[in-house]
């Protein structure tokens, strides 16, 4: 099962010269490792070639993003199994194994996601997938060991394998096959939630998402856009506004979309309260983005809804910041 590991870099080469050489070190025999470089103005690339002249270079023309960045990089590597992998991940030893034999035991298995814990603190889960994601009543995401900004210590409790909702796109392992013939990532996202849009139409067409926890990365999140940059606020709520138009079934499209609505605007208010205007005004921009957007993902979503894997329940809003249940095993 040939598998690759494709790193998207823009201007990133003091992460590279951190975290390449574990991915090189601890990949040998195992998989080819690739650059996918978008369209980087420093030296990052010269930089690969002189020091890992293993390590391929796929040469994107301009810098698309994350979702656009993998789709061009992609059409240009030939293998069984895509890791897309951060440029601010190390890795560990024997982390692929688990992988791929969790990918030969099951065939409908097209997505897999490690265990995801923070670099700064290698004790607490990161909050870009953590023990794996799941998505709430109205298509907010949250994950095994981080719901909302809460982060649980890793005390063994998710190293486990089994089936999640999304997997996060720092470190996420997908079928060759499968990635193509979705179509890849929507690049209309242009970066953040475009992987559980990828994971709910994975779903859609019969595949399931898995989390193997014998598999543990370090990740440092937030190294290329902050999490209190207000871009990053205003990616997020576009986008998971648009995840629920594309992806949410028709007989609760109407209340999850108003709901989501009337919810942000509340997330604004209490933004304003707390001194941070400069992300209400990132959450009111995300909505008049979504209204621009919205009838073109009503087309692409006429084009998937032929069935849609989404029978949730619970709103993890209610219960983290009404009720207080900060835990995922205390959700219910």
């Amino acid at each position: 099962m040939k598998t690759a590991i494709v790193i998207l870099n823009w201007n990133g080469k003091q992460l590279l010269e951190q975290f390449l050489p574990s991915v090189v070190n601890f990949s040998v025999n195992e998989a080819e490792v690739y650059i996918a470089d978008n369209a980087s103005t420093d030296d990052s690339i010269a930089f690969v070639q002189e020091n890992f002249p293993t390590v391929k270079i796929v040469q994107n023309r301009i810098n698309g993003g994350y979702a656009k960045g993998y789709n061009d990089a992609l059409q240009h590597i030939k293998a069984d199994i895509y890791c897309l992998l951060n440029s601010d991940i190390e890795v560990t030893e024997n982390w692929l194994p688990p992988i791929i034999s969790a990918f030969k035991n099951n065939a409908k298995t097209a997505i897999i996601q490690p265990k995801l814990l923070d670099f700064k603190d290698k004790t607490k889960f990161e909050y870009a997938g953590a023990g794996g994601g799941f998505i709430d009543l109205y298509g907010y995401p949250y994950c095994r060991g981080r719901v909302f900004n809460f982060l649980e210590t890793d005390n063994g409790q998710f190293n486990d394998t089994t089936e999640i909702f999304w997997a996060s796109g720092a470190c996420m392992f997908i079928r060759s096959e499968v990635y193509h013939n979705l179509g890849g990532f929507d690049e209309d996202y242009f970066a953040h939630q475009e992987e559980i849009d990828l994971c709910w139409r994975a779903q859609n067409e019969g595949h399931t998402v898995a989390y193997v926890g014998a598999s543990t990365v370090y990740h440092v999140g937030g190294a290329t856009l902050q999490e209190s940059n207000p871009h990053k606020t205003f990616l997020n709520f576009r986008n998971s506004l648009l995840n629920v138009v594309k992806n949410v079934p028709k007989n609760r499209f109407l209340w999850v979309v108003f709901s989501r609505l009337l919810l942000d605007g509340i997330a604004g208010i209490k933004f304003a309260l707390e001194l941070r205007p400069i992300h209400t005004w990132a959450i009111i921009k995300a909505h008049f983005s979504f209204y621009g957007n919205f009838f073109k993902f009503l087309g692409k979503r006429r084009t998937l809804q032929k069935k849609s894997n989404y029978n949730l329940h619970t709103s993890v809003v209610w219960q983290y910041f009404i009720l207080g249940r900060k835990k995922f095993e205390d959700l219910r």
